[in-house]
């Protein structure tokens, strides 16, 4: 070491020799060296970090490369972005074509000529959930409704899928239902108040000859009540939807008065044995549905839910046995 020179000021210069070229193919004889210089070459125990992360990219295995949090958090990434970006774009649509369709009714309904008109149509536009646990048959009863097929090939849903449904409702009314096909894992993850989000109406599907899927009905329901509402703050109407009725069946869902009490007592509007694969009370079941969420839309609309009877008459209860009534 040179005097006066500390050995912390010093460039970290390492010099090395690289052949210039190779005299015989795989042999090191009769080579020319020359001297060349790396410059910033960390000490040893410097860099850590960053040398177990490019070790981590660059010479791990795939095990250890999979257990690298910064790894891990890219590929989740990598994963969920398309998906949440796929919903977002899914809700826009849904918003948007909501308030064109409630500006559209409402523009025909204030113009009385119109309403006498046989052309004249309502339009309502409604998000729909199918949720329930992997493999109940959510994606075939969507496909079966929408589509009027079924496939015997299996493939889960990973995430979120959408299907659309227009309905010719009656001679006035046209419905475009949004059905939401929610993959059963995500119970168990965070994005379902994400999915669950402007729905006004569900389906929790489970699979008769597994009994486990029913157990899990109860948590899907919990699930789905504690993160969305009515705009009155009531429960979405929700329907009970027994998959694969045409195979032998499993549980108490072969008892139907056991089925309707389970249903009341966990809020249910009713329940349906379906089968996809044989069309077997799928339309039903979404009329059903789709009645249910008229009603309730109607009687938000009009308040209805809110409104006490008793609170009308702005006068003593003597005002109101006499017939008296406010003056508005």
């Amino acid at each position: 070491m040179e005097e006066g020179i500390d050995e912390v000021d010093r460039p970290k210069t390492v010099e090395f020799n690289v052949p210039e070229k190779e005299a015989v193919p795989g042999s090191r004889k009769g080579l020319k060296w020359k001297k060349r210089s790396a410059k910033n070459v960390p000490e040893p125990g410097e860099e850590m970090a960053d040398r177990s992360s490019a070790a981590a990219q660059e010479g791990a295995t795939p095990e250890e490369k999979g257990n690298n949090p910064q790894t891990v958090k890219e590929q989740i990434l990598s994963f969920t972005k398309p998906i949440v970006d796929k919903i977002d774009s899914e809700v826009k649509k849904y918003q948007s074509g909501k308030e064109a369709a409630e500006e559209n009714d409402a523009g025909k309904s204030g113009s009385p000529g119109k309403q006498a008109n046989s052309e004249w149509k309502r339009e309502h536009l409604y998000k729909i959930l199918v949720i329930g646990e992997l493999g109940t048959g959510k994606t075939s009863i969507i496909k079966r409704y929408v589509h009027q097929f079924f496939s015997q090939h299996y493939r889960a849903t990973i995430g979120v899928d959408f299907a659309l449904k227009v309905l010719y409702w009656d001679q006035n009314t046209i419905i475009r239902l949004q059905l939401w096909d929610i993959a059963g894992q995500e119970r168990f993850g965070n994005m379902t108040r994400v999915y669950y989000k402007e729905a006004v109406g569900a389906f929790i599907v489970f699979d008769v000859t597994r009994s486990g899927t029913f157990d899990a009905v109860q948590k899907w329901k919990q699930d789905l009540d504690s993160k969305i509402q009515l705009s009155d703050g009531s429960p979405i109407p929700c329907i009970l939807l027994a998959n694969k009725c045409d195979q032998p069946k499993e549980g108490f869902v072969n008892n139907h008065s056991k089925m309707d009490e389970y249903c009341r007592e966990k809020g249910f509007t009713t329940w349906f044995e379906t089968s996809a694969k044989e069309n077997i009370n799928i339309e039903e079941a979404a009329r059903t549905l789709v009645t249910k969420i008229l009603q309730n839309d109607k009687l938000i609309r009009n308040g209805e839910q809110t409104r006490d009877p008793d609170k009308f008459a702005l006068g003593d209860k003597s005002d109101r046995t006499n017939g008296k009534s406010c003056s508005c």
